[in-house]
């Protein structure tokens, strides 16, 4: 028998996943059994991971498992005997007859809607069309009822109230120093009292790099004292543009030039690569995506799903030209879902929707059973993944953070958008991204050094029985634009709801 005379969880020798990107895939196994584990050549075949029993199913068990994106072969050790899933696709390999599977080449979220493949044979609650209407349609109404003044700051509020009459005093106080970076105080407030933090298109991106790590934020608008107007901003995507450009052999960037090279220099730079010119090859300037404390919230709220941005300057002119403006605040999806919880928690129980699970809704992207082809997974890390692996699937997935799992698949951190300005602790960026770890990449921003901990200041954790209202509250701390969904007990990782997800669903 092939489970006696060969072992292919002993006979292999073990693949090492380290510096690779991860998919979390589900394996089942329905036909009964004991004891049951599965095995293949994602582990190299040389560990057996256990599966669970789902409640409620005896005869059926699952296992979520981190796999390298390829071809794979696998197997089931049920009660001492090795079987394969006739139902599965199968072929005759070295272990003699072994399930396959492929995985997609470049994981992303997805929009469509697939019942969670964690939850099997499981009664899920139900709203009527009608009621969910009926929440959509309230919810709407309450964001377009409502503008964006109430998210500014109470020191922000003051100052419209204080001054929007009044032309000839200065209503903010400009602070520039060496670095050039643009402190911005209120003038009726203390100077303590830092509102918000812009830089001047001038400035060499080598400082823009420091300066946003130091003021520990990850994006700033930028200021154009030649046009006298805010012109865009600079975000943690120009940083991992520019990290992996100086990884290039080829790169025309060196770190030399970095002292020089200003941020217009790079976004006029940027603009020609991805081919944003005229017919004369000028960089098409691109219009500054704002809003004004006078815009609705459901009008900006989809300003920011249509346009794929995290922050968005809340920008005030009291002129019609819109000249002498004046920067506010800069807004985000969880200042608007924090509005939301704040007006519906107290009467959530008449709305059916925000006390439904979230996998009973169309949210979030899940964990893939083996044989979904359609489904497209999200990505995943090991601590020992490179840098540069990290940096390019936050670009190709076009995400705000990537789950960190240990080799049990449990989650212990994420890389984050946000942890791209810590690496300019250390001159990091002088370094090879393929050699540089993303333990090492966090190590730069923690004074511990064991970062592994959870920290939920970092990022939060849900579970898939948790209601609709419980996510969105969640959401709706500053900081926290994914939540990771784990299984109860092992914090595994189940899917990833993110912040647009919540306003896709509440908006649609």
């Amino acid at each position: 028998m092939f489970g006696s005379e060969r072992n292919p969880a002993r006979d292999a020798s073990r693949v090492s996943t380290a510096g690779m990107v991860l998919l979390p895939i589900q394996f089942t196994w329905p036909h009964g059994g004991d004891d049951v584990s599965i095995s293949g050549s994602f582990n190299g075949w040389t560990e057996l991971v256990r599966m669970s029993q789902v409640e409620g199913c005896p005869n059926v068990f699952k296992a979520v498992c981190a796999v390298p994106h390829g071809s794979h072969e696998y197997k089931f050790f049920v009660d001492g005997e090795w079987r394969h899933d006739e139902q599965q696709p199968h072929r005759n390999g070295e272990y003699g007859i072994v399930n396959t599977f492929d995985t997609l080449p470049v994981p992303a979220e997805v929009s469509q809607h697939q019942i969670p493949a964690v939850i099997l044979n499981q009664t899920i609650p139900r709203t009527s069309e009608e009621d969910l209407r009926a929440s959509r349609y309230q919810i709407s109404a309450f964001l377009a009822a409502h503008t964006v003044y109430e998210l500014l700051p109470e020191s922000g509020k003051v100052w419209l109230h204080s001054y929007r009459l009044s032309f000839t005093i200065h209503t903010y106080i400009c602070m520039f120093n060496s670095d050039q970076a643009y402190y911005f105080h209120f003038a009726n407030l203390d100077r303590s009292a830092l509102q918000v933090v812009a830089l001047a298109v001038d400035l060499p991106v080598k400082q823009a790099f420091h300066i946003l790590a130091e003021q520990g934020i990850p994006v700033a608008p930028l200021w154009d004292f030649y046009k006298g107007k805010f012109v865009g901003v600079i975000s943690a995507s120009d940083f991992i543009l520019i990290l992996r450009q100086l990884g290039n052999h080829g790169s025309t960037l060196t770190e030399e030039e970095l002292e020089t090279h200003t941020i217009s220099a790079w976004k006029e730079g940027k603009a020609r690569r991805n081919g944003q010119v005229d017919g004369h090859g000028r960089p098409i300037p691109r219009h500054l995506i704002f809003a004004g404390p006078r815009d609705n919230l459901k009008d900006v709220a989809l300003k920011f799903l249509q346009n794929g941005v995290a922050t968005i300057p809340v920008i005030h002119s009291s002129l019609e030209d819109g000249s002498f403006p004046q920067l506010l605040h800069l807004a985000s999806l969880s200042g608007i879902l924090k509005c939301i919880c704040r007006y519906f928690k107290h009467c959530s129980g008449s709305f059916p929707m925000l006390q439904l699970p979230i996998y009973a809704i169309p949210l979030g992207t899940w964990v893939p059973r083996i044989g979904e082809s359609s489904s497209r997974s999200f990505a995943m890390l090991r601590p020992t993944s490179s840098l540069s692996s990290a940096l390019n699937m936050l670009v190709q997935a076009r995400v705000s953070s990537i789950p960190i799992v240990d080799d049990n698949d449990s989650l212990l951190d994420i890389y984050s958008r946000s942890d791209i300005t810590a690496l300019a602790k250390g001159r990091a960026y002088t370094h090879n991204l393929n050699e540089m770890t993303v333990y090492q990449a966090l190590q730069l921003g923690q004074d511990s050094n064991s970062p592994y901990e959870p920290r939920t200041q970092r990022f939060q954790m849900c579970l898939h029985t948790d209601s609709l209202l419980k996510v969105m509250e969640q959401l709706a701390n500053p900081g926290v634009r994914r939540l990771v969904i784990v299984e109860a007990g092992s914090n595994r990782v189940e899917g990833i709801i993110s912040l647009s997800d919540v306003f896709r669903f509440l908006l649609g």
